[in-house]
């Protein structure tokens, strides 16, 4: 038997439950990963409440992207893993098909990756759905330079952290946004080169100060809404907006720059990588090599127990964490 989270109807964290399952053997292209850690995230938020960009299956849905843990046993035609691999899950499937949310998850081969000697489980579980959006954004569509000056909203985020440390490994300089000014120093303590509290200080003028007037060559907006219209006056002529997220569900607006010299505006989604294997494989390797040399880091900002995940996707949901919250798993 295995201890898995499901979940029986839409709404908050309190219709998470923690059942006992019968522990299943992997099929055809799957492998069983006995789970240490699982990294949460805000797509499993939106998931369990109903507001996620496809709906859970109910009654007994799982859920979870994130994970890192220990192979326990491989399916047919699975090459590459053997029992005792650490290894990490990168989100390339859906929760209504597979969860990491339990003791032992049953998960395609493809969405895992061999764990780098010497990191750790609580790493690994942090890594795969922040980096690897950090990645698409910076460096395969943003496809920023050394010397750019990128600006990173919501970056108390574990994405936003991860887009930071991204920049600098690339030798750009990052600029962060938060709302207010509680998280400034903490967010120039994880690198960035300035940071600007939205709600007290003017975006456009601080950027402009920042840039000797330039403005920004990549912003990247997890929030949308209408402030894409503010955002918009701080990149550069021939600069790019790349929107990514929808904290804020207002329809957003066409942006219009100050003036008409040309600025590239698209959407970016994390399927437009992980479903593309020559871009995935580029960001394994760019990601893998960050953490072995250290300058990619995951910052945790609390890790609670398994049986505590009421608790964590409360914690989730209040935006006062910085950086990314885990579940361990304890037996």
């Amino acid at each position: 038997m295995t201890k898995a989270v499901l979940f029986d109807e839409l709404g908050g964290p309190e219709v998470l439950r923690l059942a006992e399952l019968p522990l299943v053997e992997p099929g055809r292209g799957e492998v069983r990963v006995r789970v240490e850690a699982i990294g949460l995230n805000r797509a499993e938020a939106l998931f369990r409440s109903g507001t996620y960009v496809y709906p859970p299956t109910l009654p007994g849905s799982t859920l979870g992207y994130e994970a890192s843990g220990v192979v326990e046993a491989v399916g047919e035609d699975v090459d590459g893993f053997a029992p005792g691999d650490a290894v990490s899950a990168i989100p390339t499937f859906l929760m209504t098909e597979y969860g990491t949310y339990a003791e032992s998850a049953v998960l395609p081969a493809h969405a895992l990756v061999r764990r780098p000697n010497g990191v750790d489980a609580v790493t690994g579980a942090a890594t795969w759905m922040s980096y690897t959006t950090a990645y698409g954004l910076l460096v395969e569509f943003g496809r920023v330079k050394p010397g750019d000056t990128v600006l990173i909203n919501a970056a108390s985020s574990s994405v936003g952290l991860a887009a930071i440390q991204v920049a600098n490994h690339l030798g750009a300089v990052p600029i962060a946004t938060t709302r207010t000014s509680a998280k400034k120093q903490r967010l120039l303590d994880a690198g960035a080169s300035h940071a600007i509290a939205t709600e007290e200080e003017d975006l456009v003028k601080e950027v402009a100060a920042a840039t000797g007037g330039a403005g920004v060559a990549l912003a990247v907006d997890a929030v949308m809404g209408p402030a894409v219209n503010t955002l918009i006056q701080a990149v550069a002529p021939d600069g790019t907006l790349l929107l990514y997220g929808w904290l804020d569900p207002t329809p957003a607006p066409l942006p219009i720059a100050p003036d008409f010299r040309g600025r590239t505006i698209r959407t970016y989604g994390f399927p437009e990588l992980t479903l593309d294997s020559a871009r995935l494989r580029r960001a394994k390797h760019f990601i893998n090599a960050g953490l072995r040399i250290g300058s990619l880091s995951p910052v945790i900002d609390r890790a609670f127990d398994l049986t505590d995940v009421v608790a964590a996707h409360r914690h989730l949901e209040s935006n006062t964490q910085f950086g990314k919250v885990i579940l361990t798993v304890g037996r």
